[in-house]
This record gives structure tokens, C-alpha cells and sequence, in this order.
């Protein structure tokens, strides 16, 4: 038999099946343990979402599909710059210069691992096939990125036997913005009896909503616009039934001209300067002096081979991941508060600077595995992987005009002696490289112990290997040139019972480690931190293995029209890596916290109460606490991390429901016509650790600049406020044709996503906003 094979479709696309008044709910065949298999049989947590889903949520990125997915968060840092969390296994905000600090959840593309810390790239989500979110540590079959889980985008494969294609075409209005839309489309081409390629493309544009204040009283509406480009070429050869090669290429690029950034105060912009002008900033508002932007290049190649074998599988995946990632940002308020603390003339405060964090990563990986195909009680997969990441982080702060102003200030020459090697007018510059080489070995097998019993047994040994330089120069650095050498290896087990209790219900059971690799912290920028800051963070340098132990306990149920899927788990967390801003040192710093745990069930429904009638419900409930207390050299706790404290980012309750109705209908030719409603719920959530803790939100810049005094409080409430999102959308189906009108956060709320403090408050106070309401019109033609 060939070995490409069309999956089944997703548990929430319709079926009719003969002599039945409902629709069915079909089962879908899922690779989450590297073989096939369908995701009720899985003894774990497992969520998929198929292309319908997809398409019917209105979904264009993973920070929306997450609303839809009990368990998934997303906090929200600016434009492919999101992190993402499962079962509140989270260390709360990782920002730009923190490259070392590796990511919870693993991300990948059908083979290819994609997930790069912070930089998890925002892939187009067209010609998927479904989006498989696997929940609690993965370890075993998907490494120490997987500790909390994994996410895989799995792609639509090239057919053998059929010519077909699509276009989608999309044009949307934002409130009180811009305009936007996209145009996409796919072909799959036979070539032959064992040959074909599968061609996708498409580019979006994206409607700014965001305005920018300017000094002397300008106003730039709009100025977060920006464009996404990319597509994927697949090419799949079967020279025999029973061996398949299947090289691809995915290149994509994202440009932004600047980001969802609302903010509070701006040393530029605030209410309690009188020599400048006095300024309130509003809803969706920033200050900028000059413009800002992000740039992402990302090329992935990749090669998947098959062989089966009697009795085996032998699979080969191999790729080279090449990403260029520019963040150029307006750093005037951060380079004008030190500026102010060195004494310089408020002429030189407002000096516009410029801020460009440019990452360069390099990432080749190997897979060999062999599993077993036969019909047996025993299946097991096996297999080694081999990986190897360059990545380049290097920090400039061009500041035309600073280097004299140093000179003027704090005597001759002193500019070009902190510059360590660096060029002028850069009062900040650093160069970090890295490498990290990993190898592992792992296996898991299961047993069909009796008709109805199935035990699960995995593990994998690993062994790490990282290397790293961090250099520094600039008035604001240390001079820093050291290396540093991390080095971990280990084993991971997992364990998993399966029981059928019907042919339409199982219960399973887990217990299964994680880990995540330990790290060095960048010296702090000594020279920007306050005598208290620099006791306080200036000792955490090495920060260990954050490993963890998850628990839970699973039901699965599929009776036709109504599916009913749960699960309780309760995660022991050791040496949890936590990130601080170290105040006003303009650093961060990740620090490991003893014990922490989480602890919560979820829950996903989806039935046909009614012919035509599709209703969803999913959500969770996730206690996510630390149970240690970490302090400082003088004893007080140290940012918020105390026993019985909120981990961040990690909402306690999120839940979405959805009501699709699709009935017949003559009108223009048209086949069936639906309905659809959808809400989406997600309860409060913290940035940091810290922003619990009583007068947190109370901040004082300490600058006496423009009139303010610096002992001006500005008052924010760091607790993210929970919200409700509401999305509506009509579609009209021909036999090829279909036209969807759709309203996106119909109540046009403005919700705070997670919250920006630049140099700890003193320079800079901001929220990340969501995108306003969105009127749209989506056609797609299939061929």
C-alpha cells in the first residue's frame, strides 16, 4: 500500500451518515507519537484543530487559535515576539535580550522543530491540515523544549492522484484604523504515477490601529501596519509502494512598520512636565521620536523519508533553519533617563536613540527512527536525534550626536573609553554567540496487556552542550568579554495506561518528566543600576535545570453526535527558571525558584444537538503557584516570588464556546448557508511575578526632567483585567465556491495583553493592546 494517506477529518467537521437525522463526529488520525493513530485512542491530552476549525474561528495566528484550546496561553509581546504557555508551565515574560533562556513548549512543523525561545515564528496558518496541540511535558519523543508541551502545524501533503487548488482572498476594515486583507492560495500538481508537488503562497497586509504623538504636536495615525509574505514548496517521490521522499522549502517574511504598544507615561509624554507640553496619552497611543519596526526572514528546509519495511518503519527527518530577526525600536526614553542621571543638559535628553536587537540563528537537526507496523499488542517506536543552533544576539543603540555630549559632560575621551572596540554614537553595544549541541536517544512502547488495558512505557537520555560569549562597549556597559560553558545530560521516562471502559469511552493515566536546560545570565548593565538594584540582582548569575513531574488523569468519549473529552493534572515543578527585570539596571534576569506546582482540569465538548447544529465548549481551570519563597541579600522577597503567589502569564480560567448552524438553501445558486457565533473568555493574568505585590503599579521615575519633579506617581493595575471576545460570521457555500462576512471583537474591546516597563517605570510605561474590531469579507475558490 502507498504510504501517503489522507487523514480523516477533524472532530468538528460535519458527516452525515446514512438513515441518521444528526450529523456524526468523526475521529481524527493524528502522528502526536511519531506513528498514526486517532487522537481518542491517545492515552494523554490532546487537542486538534483541523482546517475547518480553523477557517470557521476566523483564526490567523496561534495567539487566536489558543483562545479556542483548553490549556493553551498565549502572552502577547509584539509581533513574533509571543510566548507560549500550556497548564500554567510558564516563567512569565522573556523579552528581547534574554537569548539564552530557552523556550516551555516545543513548536513544530510536521518534522521540523520551529520554536527559538522568545522568536516563535509566526507562520501563515493556510493549507494545514490541523494544528496538534499535545498537553504536559513531551520530553520523551520531542526534547527539553517540550517540558511544558508541544505544538505542531501540520501541513496538507502533495497527492499522487489529484490535480486540485484554492485561492482565498480576504479584505477587512479595522475601527478607527486601517484597512487590510490577504491573498493566498494553494496547487497540488500530479507528476506522474510517483511524483507530485504541492505549491502554497500568500501575502497579507496588515491594517495599523495604533497612533503616534510627536514632539512639537504631530500625529502619526496608524503606524503598526506592516506585511507578511512567505509560502512553502513540498515535492513528495514514491519510487517504489514502499518508499517515499519528501524534501520541502518554507521561507516567509514578516516586516512591521511598529507594535501594538498603548502607552501610560513616556519621560517625553506625561501629564507633569511644565516646561514641555503636558500630555495625557489614550487608549492606543504611544510617543515616539522616531519611527520604529520588525523584520523577520525565516527559511526552512527539510527532508522526510519513509521506509516500511516488513514488520518496520524506517524514517529519516533532516532540516536547516535559517532566521534573521531585526527589532528596531525607539529607545529616546530609555537613553534620555540615563542621560538625566548622568547629569547631561535636557538638550541631550531628548537625543533621538535608536535601539536594534538583531538575532541570527542557524539550526540543523537529524532524526533516524524505526517503528513498528505490524498489527501485534506490542508497538514501539525508537530512534536518535542530533542538533546543533548558532545564534548571533547583538544590541546597538545609534544615538547621533551622544559621543560629544559625553565629552562635554563627563571630560574628554570619555566616550571612546567606554567604547571597548565599538563605533561612536553608540552609547550601548553588545555581541553575544552561542552553540548548542544536543544529542538524545529514546524509545517508548506500548502493550495491549488485555482487550481492554494498554500500557505505555518511553524515556529519553539526552546530552547538551552550550557555549557562549557576551561582549560589551558603550558608556552604558560594563566593557564585559567573558565565556561561559553550560553542559546538562539526563533522562526523562514516561508512563501511560489506557482502559477502555465501551467502545465510546476511555479513561488513561500519566506520569511523565520534563526538563529544560539552565543557562548564564548577562552581567547587568551595572552603570544604569541604582546602589539597590545592584545588591539585589547583581548576584544571580547561573540559574540550573528546571525539570518537572506531570500527573493526570484523562476520559475520552465519542458517541456519534457529541464528543466529551476531560482531564485533571497536577504538575511538581523543581528549579522553575523565572525572568525579573532587575529595575533600573535595564537588564533581565532568570533566577531558579525551588519548588513550584500547577494544578487544574480541562475540557473540550462538541456535539450535534440538532441537525445542522454545532455547538463547542472548551475550557480550563488552572491553579499555577509557587510554593517556595525566594529573598535577596537583605531578606525581602525578592519580585513577587513568594509561596502561594500567581506564576505569570497564566490565566486561572479560560474557556471559548461556539454555536455553527448550517442549513440548506437555493438562494444565488448556493448549495447550504451557516450561522456562526463565538466567545472567547480569558480570565486575569500577571506580566511578571513581581506585579502582585501590594503598590507594584505605583511607579516614580525619579528623573526631575521637563518641569516634573520625578516624585510624580503614576498608578496602573498590573493585574491584566479578564475579557470576553465575541466574533460573528455568515458564509455561503456553492458546490466551489464559498463567501464568508465576519465581525471580529464585535464589542471593539480593548484589552491589555501584558505590560511593557522600560528601565523599570523610570523611562517608559505600556500596555500591548489587541486589535480593535475588524469588519471583513473572506471568498475562496477550490479547483
Amino acid at each position: 500500500m502507498p504510504l501517503h494517506r489522507k487523514t480523516l477529518l477533524a472532530a468538528s467537521i460535519l458527516a452525515l451518515v446514512p438513515g441518521s437525522a444528526l450529523a456524526q463526529l468523526e475521529e481524527v488520525l493524528v502522528t502526536a507519537t511519531k506513528r498514526e493513530a486517532s487522537a481518542q485512542d491517545l492515552p494523554f491530552s490532546i487537542n486538534a484543530q483541523s482546517a475547518a476549525d480553523i477557517k470557521r474561528s476566523g483564526a490567523v495566528n496561534l495567539e487566536d487559535l489558543s483562545r479556542n484550546v483548553a490549556g493553551l496561553s498565549i502572552q502577547n509581546l509584539g509581533p513574533g515576539q509571543s510566548q507560549v504557555a500550556i497548564r500554567g508551565v510558564s516563567a512569565g515574560q522573556i523579552v528581547r535580550d534574554q537569548p539564552g533562556v530557552k523556550e516551555q513548549v516545543g513548536v513544530y512543523v510536521d518534522e521540523t522543530v520551529i520554536s527559538v525561545s522568545l522568536f516563535t515564528p509566526d507562520l501563515d496558518l493556510y493549507d494545514l491540515n490541523r494544528v496538534e496541540t499535545l498537553r504536559g511535558p513531551q520530553g520523551t519523543l520531542f526534547g527539553s523544549g517540550s517540558v511544558g508541551g508541544t505544538i505542531r502545524f501540520i501541513t496538507n501533503q502533495p497527492e499522487m492522484d489529484d490535480f486540485n487548488g484554492s485561492v482565498e482572498a480576504d479584505l477587512n476594515t479595522i475601527t478607527d484604523g486601517e484597512e487590510g486583507g490577504h491573498l493566498k492560495g494553494h496547487l497540488n500538481i500530479p507528476m506522474g504515477d510517483n511524483l507530485a508537488m504541492r505549491v502554497v503562497g500568500y501575502t497579507t497586509e496588515y491594517g495599523g490601529y495604533i497612533d503616534a504623538l510627536r514632539e512639537g504636536g504631530g500625529r502619526d495615525e496608524d503606524v503598526n501596519s506592516g506585511n507578511r509574505t512567505g509560502g512553502r514548496v513540498a515535492l513528495a517521490w514514491e519510487p517504489t509502494e514502499t518508499l517515499s521522499i519528501t524534501p520541502r522549502v518554507i521561507y516567509q517574511e514578516i516586516e512591521t512598520d511598529g507594535f501594538n504598544r498603548q502607552e501610560v507615561f513616556n519621560i517625553f509624554a506625561n501629564p507633569y512636565t511644565t516646561t514641555r507640553p503636558a500630555i495625557q496619552l489614550d487608549e492606543r497611543e504611544q510617543y515616539l521620536l522616531l519611527d520604529e519596526g520588525f523584520e523577520d526572514e525565516t527559511l526552512i528546509a527539510d527532508l522526510v523519508v519513509n521506509w516500511s519495511l516488513e514488520g518496520v518503519d524506517l524514517t529519516y527527518t533532516g532540516s536547516y533553519t535559517e532566521r534573521d530577526i531585526l527589532v528596531s525600536r525607539d529607545a529616546s526614553a530609555l537613553t534620555g533617563s540615563v542621560s538625566i542621571d548622568l547629569g547631561f543638559p535636557e538638550s541631550a535628553v531628548s537625543l533621538p536613540s535608536n535601539l536594534h536587537d538583531a538575532t541570527d540563528v542557524e539550526q540543523v537537526t537529524h532524526e533516524f527512527r524505526v517503528a513498528s507496523n505490524g498489527a501485534g499488542d506490542l508497538q514501539w517506536v525508537a530512534g536518535v536525534f542530533y542538533s546543533d543552533v548558532e545564534r548571533k544576539y547583538s544590541q546597538r543603540l545609534p544615538t547621533p550626536g551622544y559621543d560629544a555630549v559625553t565629552d562635554d559632560t563627563l571630560g574628554d575621551g570619555a566616550a571612546a573609553g567606554a567604547a571597548n572596540g565599538y563605533g561612536p554614537d553608540s552609547p550601548y553595544n553588545s555581541d553575544l554567540p552561542y552553540d548548542i549541541e544536543q544529542m538524545a536517544v529514546f524509545g517508548e512502547m506500548s502493550y495491549q496487556l488485555t482487550e481492554r488495558l494498554n500500557l505505555t512505557l518511553g524515556g529519553r537520555w539526552y546530552d547538551f552542550e552550550e557555549e557562549r560569549r557576551f561582549t560589551s562597549g558603550g558608556l552604558f556597559s560594563n566593557g564585559d568579554d567573558q565565556t561561559d560553558d553550560t553542559s546538562s545530560d539526563g533522562f526523562n521516562p514516561r508512563l501511560m495506561a489506557s482502559y477502555a471502559l465501551s467502545d465510546e469511552m476511555t479513561v488513561n493515566a500519566q506520569a511523565s518528566q520534563g526538563f529544560r536546560l539552565g543557562g548564564v545570565n548577562d552581567p547587568l548593565n551595572r552603570t544604569l543600576c541604582d546602589a539597590g538594584d545592584e545588591r539585589t540582582f547583581g548576584s544571580f548569575q547561573v540559574y540550573d535545570d528546571e525539570s518537572l513531574w506531570n500527573y493526570e488523569l484523562g476520559f475520552k468519549s465519542l458517541f456519534g453526535g457529541l464528543s466529551f473529552n476531560a482531564a485533571i493534572f497536577y504538575t511538581d515543578i523543581e528549579d522553575l527558571q523565572v525572568t525579573l527585570d532587575a529595575g533600573s539596571c535595564s537588564s533581565r534576569i532568570s533566577f531558579n525558584v525551588p519548588e513550584a506546582h500547577t494544578l487544574g482540569a480541562e475540557w473540550e465538548l462538541s456535539a450535534y444537538p440538532l441537525d445542522g447544529l454545532l455547538v463547542t465548549f472548551n475550557g480550563s481551570y488552572v491553579e499555577a503557584e509557587f510554593d517556595s519563597t525566594v529573598t535577596n541579600s537583605e531578606g525581602a522577597v525578592l519580585g513577587g516570588v513568594e509561596k502561594g503567589n500567581r506564576l505569570a502569564s497564566v490565566p486561572e480560567f479560560q474557556m471559548s464556546t461556539s454555536v455553527t448552524y448550517t442549513f440548506p438553501v437555493a438562494l444565488f445558486g448556493a448549495n447550504e448557508m451557516y450561522l456562526s457565533a463565538q466567545l472567547q473568555y480569558v480570565g486575569d493574568r500577571y506580566t511578571q511575578p513581581s506585579d502582585q505585590v501590594a503598590g507594584a503599579g505605583d511607579f516614580t521615575s525619579g528623573l526631575a526632567y521637563g518641569g516634573a519633579t520625578g516624585n510624580e506617581v503614576t498608578s496602573v493595575d498590573l493585574e491584566l483585567d479578564s475579557y470576553e471576545l465575541i466574533n460573528l460570521s455568515t458564509g455561503i457555500n456553492w458546490d466551489t465556491w464559498e463567501a464568508v462576512l465576519y465581525v471580529n471583537n464585535v464589542a471593539d474591546e480593548n484589552v491589555d495583553l501584558s505590560f511593557d516597563r522600560e528601565r523599570g517605570g523610570r523611562a517608559r510605561l505600556a500596555y500591548r493592546t489587541n486589535q480593535p474590531r475588524t469588519v471583513g469579507l473572506t471568498v475562496r475558490k477550490y479547483f
